[in-house]
């Protein structure tokens, strides 16, 4: 199980072959890579749901090989596409996908074993990295904390202390099962990756932030930053995970968030201690090699008012219907869903 949607698996991969399995999504959140909050956002399982399937069949109408193979409406109900569950009045929950194989990843003293990953992976595996784009880099992006601007061709000596819109997207590659996301140099990357081809994925990284960007627009939705997953097998690459949704990329409306940074922010100015203390918690662990970094932090987030997860539904809801174009929920405007978020 991730954080916020449960995994389940159908007919198991081999070292050879594909397997089938679903991911069904849930209405919890997590923010600060804490894993499961003590409440929910409802409807943000379907939220998500509507808006990866959509992103996936654009993604294979334009040639981009994905492991998607439609969605459900219901547990154990046939296998929908998009279309389909919404013409029936039924925001899908469950994804429907190809499986590949997740070896355990060794771990000792804060040390991870890659090379024993893909002796037991072989030719058919989850590819162990995240492939994180930029459109646009925020005042609060790790980007400026990691890098100069002329590390990437800016015309800056500094990064000023506004959003910088980029001519082309940046593309890093980071870690994806280690308890704390590491970003990686191309080098490392290529390790990590095995046999996977580095530049194969950041083709179709730039592929797939193409593709949400024009569709983003189509909504008046600016796409800031995302992130691709992807697997393995006979040869190839295919786009993986979910992607393009309001929890895995950030989105902005007339200058405000449309994503999950919403409630990260919204955490920030109201519990400042829990979040200061995650940030705490990440330092001790790297300075001791503890893996479990949340075994060291002595405070727990406190549940969020009805009415502020009330606005969360209300702008999950309301930007799903805006990037598909259509009333799959009951929820206001998007203009009016960004106004409720700025009075919080």
């Amino acid at each position: 199980m991730t954080s916020v949607k449960e995994f389940r698996v159908d007919e198991p991969a081999t070292a050879t072959d594909l397997g089938r399995g679903s991911f069904a999504f849930t209405d919890d959140y997590s923010v600060f890579d804490w894993g499961k909050m003590p409440d929910e956002i409802p409807d943000k399982g379907a939220s998500l749901c509507t808006m990866g399937a959509y992103n996936f069949q654009l993604l294979e109408e334009n040639h981009v090989p994905t492991h998607y193979e439609g969605v459900r409406t219901e547990s154990d109900g046939p296998v929908l596409d998009l279309g389909e569950a919404l013409a029936a009045d039924s925001p899908p929950q469950e994804m429907v996908i190809s499986l590949t194989q997740v070896p355990n990843l060794p771990e000792a003293g804060g040390e991870y074993d890659y090379d024993a990953y893909h002796a037991e992976a072989g030719e058919n595996y989850l590819i162990p990295l995240e492939i994180v784009f930029r459109n646009r880099v925020g005042t609060g992006s790790s980007l400026r904390r990691r890098t100069d601007p002329a590390d990437h061709g800016l015309d800056f000596t500094e990064w000023p202390d506004r959003v910088v819109e980029l001519a082309e997207p940046i593309v890093e590659f980071s870690t994806k099962y280690e308890e704390q996301d590491r970003y990686l140099d191309r080098a490392e990357a290529e390790r990590i990756a095995g046999t996977a081809s580095l530049d194969r994925l950041e083709e179709l990284a730039l592929a797939v932030d193409h593709l949400v960007t024009d569709a983003a627009a189509e909504a008046d939705l600016v796409h800031e930053d995302g992130k691709i997953e992807c697997l393995y097998h006979d040869g190839g690459i295919r786009v993986a995970d979910v992607v393009g949704t309001f929890d895995e990329n950030r989105f902005s409306y007339d200058g405000q968030q449309v994503s999950k940074e919403v409630i990260r922010q919204y955490h920030k100015r109201t519990q400042p201690d829990w979040v200061e203390a995650v940030s705490a918690a990440k330092e001790r662990a790297t300075d001791e090699g503890v893996a479990d970094w949340k075994s060291l932090c002595d405070q727990s987030p406190a549940p969020l008012d009805d009415d502020v997860l009330g606005v969360a539904r209300d702008l999950y809801c309301a930007g799903t219907n805006a990037y598909v174009d259509g009333d799959v929920f009951g929820a206001p405007s998007l203009e009016a869903a960004v106004d409720a978020v700025q009075d919080l």
